[in-house]
């Protein structure tokens, strides 16, 4: 079950990471400006088609941390994960890590098809 207080607390934060308004978070979403208004008022409970239209506009948002709290939000923090880039090179496919990382790297793991693998420690 849902605790509607903590929901609308979720809803609120979201809106504001975003820099919305409720009017321009409804518009976005695609519901009335009355929907947000009473959800965040705590009138009514959010249907399960809102919930959805909130994680369909918004992939940065996680369902079980919007419902329960429980995750992350944003979805994809750039300061706990990095980025990987698939490159594109005359031998094959390469992934390149984004360095711009504040702490170093402790590992690396190249896994193979054959299943195999090789650890390099720098």
């Amino acid at each position: 079950m849902i605790n509607n207080r903590e929901f609308t607390n979720r809803l609120q934060r979201i809106i504001d990471f975003h820099d919305e308004t409720a009017s321009s978070f409804a518009e976005k979403i695609g519901v009335q400006r009355s929907s947000i208004s009473h959800i965040l008022s705590g009138r009514n409970k959010p249907s399960l088609d809102f919930v959805m239209k909130v994680l369909h506009t918004y992939p940065d948002v996680e369902l079980y941390w919007l419902l329960n709290g429980k995750g992350n939000f944003p979805k994809n923090n750039s300061k706990d994960v990095p980025k990987i880039v698939n490159d594109e090179t005359s031998n094959g496919k390469t992934a390149q890590v984004d360095t711009n990382l504040d702490q170093g790297i402790e590992k690396i793991v190249i896994f193979y098809k054959d299943g195999t693998f090789k650890s390099y420690n720098p």
